[in-house]
């Protein structure tokens, strides 16, 4: 390999791919992509059904654990990040969900200027190839296929959910990715023609194809290279030797956000405190690296159902097999989805502009790691808040690039993600008593209808919640006068010369859905911002928000009311 290129880009994930295709694609610039993890190939990860298996695999994500985390009464989560080409992408349950209009507004009132939804909205387009064609929403040319799995036809549970939530007065939305993110619908997954279009299939193949581009795979990242403030190169490890390589231009770290900061406070950037106490020498004292962590939350509600129509009866050896068999052959059939194929978004009060609140709908009740949660048929929705007040943090604890990182969300730390969680419950459960799904509702396993007061919810809650996988927000950009701000609104990080973070951890607050899509986005605008291209025209185009939000939570008065769904409804 060659000592010097024009940029080095550390992590061949969700944001990496992306970027070593869109530095690579003029042939002027030479690009070292970096990669911890090794080959994507894995039928595992390939096959959208078999998703579990890669996000649970020592071999293709990195297995994080929370600290003990007081609000959930000392339990430590799992944090899985990818480690393979496609990083999250590759190990991700493939749900496309952009966010809300008003998350991006949010971003620039954080001090993110110019990241305002109808600025990013361009860039969400040039990266989609959305199977249904364009509009002024969607995109049809980029190379990120999307698509809404096998159009709900392969059930009659998505839709019983979708008018189970209209019979409770909420909305229905034709395309929460464009004009109405608020109601229920259809959901969209990152599969095309029935594979993972994790960003390593979407972007990283074809960028290989070009001679300015070198990959390397298992490597261990060191540090980021500095003369005074300036990065000059990155130091990793290969094999067991320690390999030191020249950036002519720039240095980005597409790590995650996780690895991002690892990497920043291993080179000496990030909180004096922290730097010391873990022996790295203090470079660049930026007390923000690290901090203002976010999550989001779920937990499975989960029902009997009483017609054997869930996915409940596929779980056997044979079924599997068939499964597989039928995807191997025509990459078509239960095999192509990740069954999360309709959904819903909605307000848990009145005064939120915007959803604060996400379903996935599964025709079945399991868990992410594939065990069965009990004998028979059953369905499930996972829920949770997506817009939480609690922030946490990241931070080395040795100067040993090996040694794992300390993460401590402080999840369910105020009392109104406390209160988020009891709305929730009782709002989903009252959405699940409605008349269209009274021909499948069997009894409720879980919470069980015992758990209706507000301290067993909040205990239910502590001891069955999971992370939905979504740590974001540790570098974040913000304004100047933002002692805890990371990076400019070009992603550079403050402070330093020719040194960009783009990933997941720039966003200032936690969208309302999942990351995929909004750090492809990210990816997709810094990338013109490191080439200095003109950015993408702004787009003006409606946004549906509820009428009357400020004085109800819903449009309309449901079919239904439970004695236990809050009294304001």
């Amino acid at each position: 390999m060659q000592q010097r290129y024009d940029y080095i880009i550390v992590g061949a994930g969700s944001a990496g791919c992306v970027l070593a295709d869109r530095l690579t694609e003029c042939g002027n610039h030479s690009v070292l992509l970096l990669e911890a993890g090794g080959s994507d190939k894995s039928i595992f990860i390939q096959m959208p059904t078999a998703l579990s298996y890669p996000m649970n695999t020592e071999k293709y994500a990195w297995q994080f654990e929370t600290q003990k985390e007081a609000g959930l009464d000392g339990r430590q989560l799992h944090c899985p990040r990818g480690k393979v080409l496609g990083g999250s992408s590759s190990i991700n349950g493939m749900v496309y969900v952009r966010g809300h209009a008003c998350d991006f507004d949010e971003w620039e009132e954080q001090g993110a200027k110019g990241w305002n939804y109808q600025t990013c909205l361009p860039y969400f387009r040039r990266a989609e190839n959305w199977i249904y064609g364009a509009n002024q929403y969607r995109g049809e040319d980029g190379p990120l296929g999307t698509c809404n799995g096998n159009e709900m036809q392969l059930n009659p549970l998505y839709q019983a959910f979708i008018d189970a939530g209209k019979e409770a007065g909420y909305p229905e939305t034709e395309d929460y990715n464009a004009y109405q993110q608020e109601g229920f619908g259809p959901m969209h997954m990152t599969v095309d023609k029935g594979v993972r279009a994790s960003t390593s299939n979407a972007y990283l193949r074809r960028a290989l194809k070009r001679d300015n581009l070198t990959l390397m795979k298992g490597i261990v990242a060191r540090k980021v290279l500095l003369e005074g403030k300036s990065a000059i190169g990155i130091e990793f490890e290969k094999s067991g030797n320690v390999i030191e390589v020249r950036a002519n231009k720039e240095v980005i770290s597409s790590a995650g956000s996780i690895g991002s900061v690892q990497l920043l406070q291993l080179s000496g950037i990030g909180p004096e405190a922290v730097l010391k106490d873990a022996g790295v020498e203090v470079v660049h004292d930026l007390p923000g690296v690290g901090e203002n962590l976010q999550d989001h939350l779920e937990v499975y509600f989960q029902y009997h159902c009483k017609q054997p129509i869930t996915l409940n009866s596929k779980l056997g050896l044979v079924s599997k097999g068939m499964i597989g068999a039928e995807w191997i052959l025509t990459r078509k059939g239960l095999g192509a989805t990740n069954h999360f194929e309709s959904c819903a978004f909605i307000r848990s009060r009145k005064g939120l502009k915007s959803p604060n609140i996400q379903y996935h709908f599964l025709p079945a009740a399991m868990r992410y790691d594939g065990r069965v949660a009990f004998d028979g048929h059953g369905f499930q929705v996972h829920v949770g808040p997506n817009k939480p007040e609690s922030r946490g943090c990241v931070s080395i604890i040795s100067s040993d690039p090996h040694a794992k990182p300390n993460i401590v969300f402080n999840y369910i730390s105020t009392e109104q993600d406390r209160q988020d969680w009891r709305d929730c419950i009782r709002l989903t459960r009252e959405i699940l008593s409605q008349p269209a799904m009274d021909a499948f509702r069997g009894e409720e396993i879980q919470p069980g209808k015992e758990i209706n007061d507000d301290n067993a919810i909040d205990q239910w809650v502590k001891e069955n919640v999971e992370s939905a996988y979504h740590p974001s927000c540790t570098c974040k950009m913000g304004s100047e006068d933002d002692p805890m701000a990371v990076l400019d609104e070009a992603c550079r990080v403050k402070g330093i010369e020719n040194l960009r973070v783009v990933d997941s951890s720039i966003f200032p607050t936690i969208p309302n859905g999942n990351l995929n899509a909004p750090t492809i986005m990210v990816a997709e605008r810094a990338a013109d911002y490191i080439l200095e291209k003109p950015l993408l025209a702004v787009e003006n185009v409606p946004v549906w928000i509820a009428p009357n939000w400020q004085e109800t939570q819903r449009i309309n008065y449901p079919k239904r009311v439970l004695d236990t769904t809050l009294k304001s409804q």
